[in-house]
């Protein structure tokens, strides 16, 4: 029996311990253990558990802890563990850990995984859940159709209160979750919707027509999913109905699921920023890793490339000045570092939409001068540095010169690149990096051995 583990909520060890205590338990073969540790737990923190241990403890969990990996913990995984997962279970088991899931749970599972372990997964479903996820895997990928679950509450729009209340009390097979009863009309368009405290708060009598909530509004399937998350975000969604091309009913979006894509597409943002894949994970395999890295990594080889070759054209001045290869990086790295807080501010509001048509050149203007600024103040700075190391005004005039005009330019490329970028449908979040790097070192470089040039030779 292993030794004992307790495990409070409020421990900041929990974590480790846990993982500790796993991982005992399996080398153990103690079942009960397992049972003890894990059961209690959020399917998020199982799922985060199993990334943090190895592929083969991974491998001997799910043969000691049989039938303990459900559907909730699978669509907690990153896509190459799922996968993984789906791979080492059997078809019964698969068939148990699907079976309870909601239709727009199911799709996101099999979304991404290759057609033979889609097969295994609709194998697995009921021959009408099997038919609504194929249904929904037939709308475009990353669109509202596929977003939304079919499973709806819906009523006539003439029903009254006690009309709806009887029904759904009678009803063996509504979703798991709900906020809303949808209103349809004869057609089965929506026409508004109720929430659930209203209906339960009021006289039986009312028609539901007088209890409309105010925030109603549709979707239709194939919306793209990042303007449904926003408009969740923005008008404080709680659920909404999701319509066809004939503006009929087919499903609805819940404020979870909306919440799970605006997270997702801050997470590739950030990731893209830094020049890496939306979809890399601590999970992924050493090849998988290294083929989403290097094309980026090979853009910025050829940027460095280009400011190596304007370095290049002052191999000259550098030779008769060689304090100019000490200062140099200074200038290019402050322009660089000015031009990543210009374009991380850029790239952020463009995607929750304050950065628009409208006000683009008001804010351009205002980080121009925010470089400006900050470009006289480190100029100054830089004067006095360059003049007390090396003993000459005259450089400290160039540094300080070279450092107003990066500034400014990185200002203004920061913010007009992503801009641009968005403008011409290429993603600001993943190729700004390396077009703003290549605009401030450029500059950086001309700047300062030009004027050297100009001014000390």
């Amino acid at each position: 029996m292993s030794e004992a583990i307790e495990i409070t909520e409020d421990d900041e060890g929990l974590p480790k311990m846990l993982a500790s205590g796993v991982k005992a338990a399996l080398a153990a073969s103690d079942k009960a253990e397992l049972d003890r540790l894990l059961n209690p737990l959020h399917p998020a923190d199982i799922a985060d558990l199993m990334e943090q241990i190895d592929d083969r403890q991974r491998a001997e969990l799910l043969y000691q802890w049989k039938g303990g990996v459900d559907g909730d913990i699978l669509s907690e995984l990153g896509d190459d563990l799922r996968e993984e997962i789906i791979d080492a279970l059997g078809p019964t088991e698969l068939a148990d850990v699907v079976r309870d899931l909601e239709s727009d749970d199911v799709v996101d599972l099999v979304e991404d995984l290759d057609e033979d372990q889609q097969e295994q997964v609709l194998d697995a479903l009921d021959a009408g859940d099997r038919v609504a996820v194929e249904k929904a895997l037939a709308y475009p990928e990353k669109s509202a159709g596929r977003l939304m679950q079919m499973e709806v509450v819906r009523a006539p729009a003439h029903w009254t209160v006690g009309e709806a209340i009887d029904y759904l009390r009678a009803s063996d097979d509504l979703p798991e979750q709900f906020y809303h009863v949808i209103l349809v009309d004869p057609r089965m368009k929506p026409v508004g919707y109720v929430t659930l405290g209203r209906l339960l708060g009021t006289p039986r009598p009312i028609h539901l027509t007088e209890l409309l909530e105010d925030s109603f509004r549709t979707f239709r399937v194939d919306q793209d999913e990042g303007d449904v998350a926003y408009a969740f975000n923005q008008y404080h969604l709680i659920s909404a109905p999701v319509v066809d091309e004939d503006d009929r009913l087919v499903g609805v979006i819940t404020i979870d699921d909306a919440m799970i894509v605006l997270d997702e597409e801050h997470e590739e943002d950030i990731l893209r920023l830094a020049g890496v894949d939306g979809e890399s994970s601590l999970t992924d395999k050493v090849i998988a890793t290294t083929k989403r890295r290097f094309p980026w990594l090979a853009v910025n080889l050829v940027t460095a490339i280009l400011a190596s070759l304007i370095i290049s054209l002052f191999e000259e001045t550098i030779a008769g000045l060689v304090a100019l290869a000490v200062l140099m990086p200074i200038v290019a790295s402050m322009g660089g570092n000015a031009g990543t807080q210009s374009l991380t501010v850029a790239v952020r509001s463009i995607a929750t939409k304050d950065l628009t048509g409208a006000n683009v050149w008001r804010v351009i203007r205002r980080e121009v001068l925010v470089g400006l600024i900050n470009g006289l103040a480190f100029a100054v700075i830089m004067g006095l540095v360059g003049y007390v190391w090396f003993g000459q005004p005259m450089l400290g005039v160039v540094i300080a010169l070279a450092m107003v005009i990066n500034m400014v330019v990185a200002g203004l490329a920061g913010t007009g690149i992503p801009v641009i970028l968005e403008k011409i449908g290429i993603d600001p979040a993943l190729a700004s990096g390396a077009f703003v790097t290549t605009v401030t070192d450029v500059v950086g470089f001309f700047a300062f051995l030009g004027l050297a040039a100009v001014m000390l030779l």
